[in-house]
């Protein structure tokens, strides 16, 4: 479980590697949840499997990125603990793929979108050059990879005739998904397809 992972502090080189392992860990995770939408949920338009094969494909590019990293400080993926918060919210959301893109690219990559600021501030400091670089490109291409599941979130919702923000109010209810917390990357969130309405909200939670 999440809060059984020992936190990372970035001031000694085992807290920065634990923190570049649960990178890793998330994007390992990332990879099998991509596929595993474009493999479980049948009847969907061809855009949609090529969207979430191409985002695989990045999200095994990010991964190579953090494990060539992470040896570089001495470790391997594997030697730390890591939490299967990810794939927990693939199990509950394997029966809808309005719900998988709700509750996964929109709930938890989006969150990686708020936290990476915070993360970048922090290897900064640590003076992990490299790292900052690595986080770029992983936020450059995330945006993308959240703003895929909101595209098909939306033309989920439209299909279905039902209306896009509150169905997404509602299922975070439904489904108890982590809860949101500030500070928001609203910039990144509003490039990722969250609408002005939805961005007000997050901004008054």
């Amino acid at each position: 479980m999440p809060q059984q992972v020992p936190r990372r502090r970035t001031d000694t080189l085992a807290g920065r590697a634990a923190l570049v392992h649960a990178l890793a860990h998330i994007e390992f995770n990332a990879i099998n949840l991509a596929l595993d939408a474009a493999h479980r949920f049948a009847g969907m338009p061809p855009a949609y499997y090529a969207d979430w094969l191409s985002v695989a494909d990045e999200e095994a590019q990010h991964f190579e990125l953090l494990n060539t990293h992470l040896a570089t400080l001495g470790f391997a993926y594997g030697d730390f603990p890591a939490h299967n918060g990810l794939w927990n919210m693939a199990l509950k959301t394997a029966h809808d793929p309005l719900v998988r893109m709700a509750l996964v690219p929109r709930v938890l990559e989006a969150r990686g979108l708020d936290a990476t600021p915070l993360i970048v501030d922090k290897l900064k400091a640590a003076k992990d050059t490299r790292m900052v670089e690595i986080l770029a490109i992983i936020e450059r291409d995330e945006i993308g990879h959240v703003a895929i599941g909101s595209r098909w979130f939306g033309w989920l919702c439209a299909a279905r005739g039902v209306q896009p923000e509150a169905t997404f109010r509602q299922l975070l209810v439904d489904y108890d998904a982590p809860p949101l917390k500030p500070p928001f990357n609203l910039a990144a969130r509003r490039q990722a397809g969250f609408s002005e309405p939805e961005l007000d909200w997050l901004s008054g939670l």
